[in-house]
C-alpha cells in the first residue's frame, strides 16, 4: 500500500484529508506538529508528505529543508492559506514538489497527490531497467535470481540506490535516507549492511565508488 504522511496540526482538516485519502485506496499517517512530523517523514518510507507551514514546534518551512537536506526526493507538497504567488514561487524553489492553497477543492487536491505518487512510481520503474525489480509491499529485491526477502533497512537502501540509478550516493546520503543520521563519521551501519545485501543478492548488485560512495549500475 502506498503510504502518505499529513503534517497539520488542524485536527478536524488532518481527518477531513486523511478520510479522503484513504477512500482512494493509501495509508494514511497523521502528525499534528512540526517536529514529530519531521521525525516520522525520516523513519518513515513515505511516497508523498503533505505539509501544512503553520505548525506548532517546528514551522513547515523548517520541515521541509531539514527533510529534503537529508531526503533529497522525498516528495512534498505544500498545503497552506498562503496565497501570495512569491511564497509559492519560494517554496517550490526550496524543492517542494507542489503547493495547494488553502481553502482547496479536495478533487484537485487527490488529484494532485495522485500525481506525486505517479511520479515516484515512473522514478521507480526507470530505476527497474537497471535489471533490478523491487516489490515495495514483500519489501524483496529480484536482481535476476528470483525475489529475496530483505530487512526493511537493506530494502530502503536498495530503493534508495535505484532511485539514483547509475550514479554515486555518498555515505551521509544514505545515513540520512534510510536512518535518519546526518554526518556521523563514526558508525559503519553503512558498510554493515551493504555487506549484508551483496551476500543475500550478490557482490555486484552495488558498486563502491572510492571517495564519493555507492551505486546501482545504469
Amino acid at each position: 500500500m502506498t503510504r502518505l504522511l499529513i503534517i497539520e496540526d488542524e485536527p478536524r482538516l488532518a481527518s477531513f484529508v486523511s478520510r479522503a485519502l484513504q477512500s482512494e485506496g493509501y495509508g494514511v499517517d497523521v502528525a499534528d506538529d512540526g517536529r514529530s512530523g519531521l521525525t516520522m517523514a525520516l523513519s518513515g518510507a513515505y511516497a508523498v508528505v503533505i505539509l501544512d507551514l503553520a505548525l506548532p514546534s517546528l514551522s513547515g518551512e523548517a520541515v521541509l529543508q531539514e527533510l529534503l537536506a537529508k531526503r533529497s526526493t522525498q516528495q512534498v507538497l505544500i498545503l497552506s492559506a498562503r496565497s501570495d504567488v512569491n511564497d509559492r514561487v519560494r517554496f517550490l524553489e526550496l524543492g517542494a514538489a507542489d503547493f495547494v492553497v488553502k481553502p482547496f477543492v479536495l478533487s484537485e487536491l487527490i488529484a494532485r497527490v495522485g500525481a506525486r505518487v505517479r511520479e515516484v512510481g515512473a522514478a521507480l520503474e526507470r530505476a527497474d531497467d537497471a535489471g533490478i525489480r523491487v516489490d515495495s509491499d514483500a519489501r524483496s529485491v529480484d536482481a535476476g535470481n528470483g525475489p529475496v526477502r530483505l530487512t526493511e533497512r537493506e530494502y530502503r537502501l536498495v530503493r534508495h540506490l535505484k532511485e539514483h540509478s547509475g550514479k554515486p550516493v555518498s555515505r551521509q546520503e544514505l545515513l540520512a535516507d534510510v536512518w535518519g543520521m546526518w554526518l556521523d563519521p563514526g558508525t559503519n551501519v553503512v558498510e554493515v549492511t551493504i555487506g549484508r545485501i551483496r551476500q543475500k543478492l550478490g557482490p555486484e548488485i552495488i558498486e563502491t565508488v572510492r571517495g564519493v560512495g555507492y551505486r546501482i549500475p545504469a
